[in-house]
């Protein structure tokens, strides 16, 4: 049995999917073939794009502006307020509907409020951004950036909590150890 609730203000184009368990709240508008995961949450005033996919658990805080282009994976959190961009170069004289650039957003990832994530960009998994910040270029899996534009400034654990040097979650009592690759991590 679903406990899908949409209010009543909200706007809904055709072709969307809207999984179990999502809460729509107040002035939302979602545009045509729209996917929404199972058990999302999505905040008063969130706009999302034509053809934009969001998975499972996701939770999107109020005034966020997902665009088309933009695909956001399992257990992602974005903070209020948060943009995503889909054009580099934007003219509204110029239509770029069929040049929109891709962004990915892997799961388990943090995006602090007000954040900036300009498009063509993918965010690793459990990375973490800073609010206010503006991403500019891919974040690395469990990095966390901030700053304008964004710049790695730790690591963290996949509760979101500061590494120190030694690659140690003192709230998980756990140790993360670097992969041969470079920025890759595993436990």
């Amino acid at each position: 049995m679903s406990n899908l609730f949409i209010h009543p203000t909200t706007i809904i184009d055709k072709n969307s999917t809207i999984g179990e368990n999502t809460k729509i709240w107040h002035w939302c508008n979602i545009l045509k073939d729209a996917k929404i995961g199972n058990n999302c949450t999505i905040g008063q005033n969130v706009f999302i794009g034509e053809g934009v996919k969001i998975g499972d658990n996701v939770k999107i805080q109020n005034n966020v502006s997902v665009y088309s282009g933009v695909e956001i994976e399992d257990n992602v959190f974005c903070g209020p307020s948060c943009v995503f961009t889909n054009v580099k170069n934007p003219r509204s004289f110029l239509p770029r509907k069929t040049k929109y650039e891709v962004t990915l957003v892997k799961a388990n990832s943090t995006i602090g409020a007000n954040s900036t994530i300009v498009c063509g960009l993918k965010l690793g998994i459990y990375c973490f951004i800073g609010a206010g910040s503006v991403v500019t270029n891919n974040v690395d899996d469990y990095s966390m950036v901030i700053g304008n534009p964004a710049k790695h400034v730790s690591w963290v654990s996949k509760s979101g909590y500061k590494l120190d040097k030694e690659l140690f979650c003192n709230v998980e009592k756990k140790s993360y150890k670097k992969m041969i690759t470079p920025n890759k991590f595993k436990i």
